[in-house]
């Protein structure tokens, strides 16, 4: 497994409007859009940070996992994204090595993207993504 770049890092917000402003105007960001991720009840923004991003995720249902968290932890960094070029290889190498996953197989992402989570008690605390574009 190769891991190419940090792709991006997910914040969880309660309200995306509210959030944008901060990044765009008083961090200079450039704003790449906006839309809703059906199949994990977000709605995301991403602007971009030199080779990275940042994506605002907001939760457009009471059962989304980002309301989750957001109920537990509040607003704060949600994931830390890698770009890889084989997402099912590295999932299935990360398997075989005993790395407990959240998702066995890529789902689809913002942007167009495959997507799949490691669960944080293998990373140390940390949900990470893992993304081919």
């Amino acid at each position: 497994m190769e891991t190419k770049k940090i792709s991006h890092v997910g914040i969880a917000v309660r309200d995306l409007e509210a959030a944008i402003p901060f990044y765009r105007d008083s961090l200079g960001m450039q704003l790449e859009g906006t839309e809703v991720v059906a199949e994990q009840k977000v709605r995301v923004a991403f602007l971009v940070v030199g080779e990275s991003r940042i994506e605002l995720l907001e939760p457009t249902a009471e059962d989304s996992p980002v309301a989750k968290f957001l109920e537990k932890n509040g607003e704060g960094v949600h994931h830390i994204a890698y770009e890889v070029d084989d997402l099912q290889a590295s999932l299935d190498r990360l398997k075989e090595e005993g790395v407990r996953l959240i998702d066995d197989k890529p789902r689809d992402g913002a942007h167009g993207a495959r997507i799949a989570f490691l669960h944080p008690k293998a990373t140390r605390g940390v949900l990470t993504e893992l993304c081919q574009h």
